[in-house]
């Protein structure tokens, strides 16, 4: 009932910046949270940063003080803001969105990921 679709991924040197953006369709009365994890070949999906719909900001650790996440409520996306990018950021990166379709209903939506890798 709900797509989210992220692009952005790329491949960028260690210490460049890449902008990470994630549209999401479909029946939609709101969005609550909207997150993004990562997910590295041979590990386990990572969260790394969420908002909330009154803009209520976390952060992982690890990418604390680097990464910035932001959305647009009018047109239902979410943003993640890389910068001084690692090789161990190197992963497919997910969107997650719990989706208000009513007053009385709610799901939770993930994405399928854009590739960023940062070469060394």
């Amino acid at each position: 009932q709900v797509q989210l679709v992220e692009s952005g991924g790329d491949l960028v040197q260690a210490g460049g910046s890449l902008t990470l953006s994630c549209a999401a369709s479909g029946s939609i009365f709101s969005i609550n949270d909207m997150r993004w994890y990562r997910q590295a070949p041979g590990q386990e999906r990572e969260w790394i940063a969420t908002i909330s719909s009154g803009g209520d900001r976390y952060f992982d650790d690890s990418v604390k003080g680097r990464f910035r996440i932001s959305r647009d409520h009018h047109k239902n996306m979410v943003f993640l803001e890389m910068y001084s990018l690692k090789p161990e950021d190197t992963a497919n990166y997910i969107c997650n969105a719990h989706v208000q379709h009513s007053y009385d209903y709610s799901m939770e939506y993930w994405g399928k990921g854009t590739q960023v890798i940062v070469s060394s």
